[in-house]
């Protein structure tokens, strides 16, 4: 069973910088490939970054490119998204989450984590 939690969030002031992280647990061969989403009240919930295995491959969506850092450390069993010049838009909850392979990931049913709340005032 694979588990996996998220902390790091918080208040912080436009402009400001957070760390996330996500650990987890389980099979290692559920978070080949990891990834961070969000959920702003009343939107959809958004891809905002994903990494491989290797820690390469990664994937960023446009409004986050250049001020989002997405990382793993595979000994820790660890993910971060490195959070820089963060702006009202970026406010909302984060979401970790893994998937065995691309195919899963794309199509399948990830693993998600509980999210952590992240608020950023103007």
């Amino acid at each position: 069973q694979v588990q996996l939690v998220e902390s790091g969030g918080g208040s912080v002031q436009a402009g400001g910088s957070l760390r996330l992280s996500c650990v987890a647990s389980g099979h290692k061969y559920e978070w080949n490939i990891m990834g961070w989403f969000r959920q702003a009240p009343g939107k959809e919930r958004e891809g905002v970054a994903r990494i491989d295995a290797a820690g390469g491959t990664f994937y960023y969506r446009a409004s986050v490119k250049g001020r989002f850092t997405i990382s793993r450390d595979n000994a820790k069993n660890t993910m971060y998204l490195q959070m820089n010049k963060l702006t009202s838009d970026d406010s909302g909850t984060y979401y970790c989450a893994s998937a065995d392979s691309d195919n899963t990931w794309n199509f399948g049913n990830k693993h998600w984590g509980q999210g952590t709340q992240v608020t950023v005032s103007s």
